[in-house]
């Protein structure tokens, strides 16, 4: 999977720097949950719900990862846990962002500064696009553009009246992707591992966007599993972050106060 995937690449060529990191603090908001580690790295995930436990006495946790048992955690602890929850899972995606930052600006890895992904596409000729989530700047600015799209989603209420002749139910996925010429996939599909199944049945030669304040791990793997550009977000004030996340922002709001848009490509994509 593609987590797991770059948590071993991780560990092979930057295990020495990962041994003694953690996590220094961690809010976790309705929508957004952002982290932050020893040595000073920041993180964001989607808050992914929907999942917690009826609060009987019999499944109650006081276990790791649980509150007050968070910080102070190695990074590895969390990376490496075989736990599975809702929090868990957006703890996880937060912490791989935030390992992933200082590692990305160090590389050999095409940024594009102050850019929306949606910027960079050639939507000429007529092409058939499809959106994996109900993006609303997204499906507005290619509605404009005369082509095919789609909006798998799974629920037609996230998407306004004039929006839903483009709904296609989530499930229908199998059936969408392989027609598509270009796929935007937000990236709560990684907290919620469902980035797999989508990738596995999207067709060779298509473009593929992953994007959203999720999507800002290391790219290699996904660069090798169809991904060609990944729209993420550098962190300019991290206190700031800390204090929207705990108000109940989103990520609208952390573009509006302290995050800029960037966009990682590869290498061929950038200058074909």
């Amino acid at each position: 999977m593609i987590l797991e995937q770059t948590y071993e690449l991780l560990s092979g060529k930057y295990g020495s720097r990962l041994e003694n990191l953690r996590i220094k603090d961690v809010r976790i908001g309705a929508y957004l949950t952002a982290v932050r580690l020893s040595d000073g790295s920041t993180g964001t995930s989607t808050t992914l719900t929907g999942n917690h436990p009826v609060c009987s006495k019999h499944n109650r946790d006081f276990g790791e990862f649980t509150p007050l048992n968070i910080r102070g955690r190695k990074v590895k602890d969390i990376l490496e846990s075989k736990k599975t929850s809702g929090i868990v899972s957006s703890i996880r995606t937060a912490v791989l962002n935030a390992v992933s930052l200082r590692l990305i600006a160090e590389g050999d890895y095409r940024i594009i500064e102050d850019c929306d992904p949606a910027d960079l596409l050639d939507l000429k000729p007529r092409k058939t696009i499809t959106i994996v989530g109900g993006f609303q700047s997204y499906i507005q600015k290619i509605a404009k553009t005369g082509n095919d799209l789609y909006v798998l989603e799974l629920s037609e209420e996230a998407l306004t009246s004039d929006q839903k002749k483009y709904y296609m139910p989530a499930g229908e996925y199998r059936t969408i992707l392989p027609l598509s010429d270009i796929v935007i996939i937000t990236g709560q599909t990684l907290v919620n591992r469902t980035i797999d199944d989508l990738l596995s049945v999207i067709r060779p030669g298509a473009q593929v966007i992953l994007t959203g304040p999720s999507s800002g791990l290391i790219p290699d793997v996904l660069f090798e599993n169809k991904v060609s550009i990944i729209g993420t977000i550098r962190i300019t004030d991290p206190e700031v972050l800390f204090d929207i996340v705990c108000e109940g922002g989103t990520g609208f709001h952390l573009f509006e106060y302290c995050a800029e848009k960037i966009c990682i490509m590869k290498n061929d994509e950038a200058h074909s």
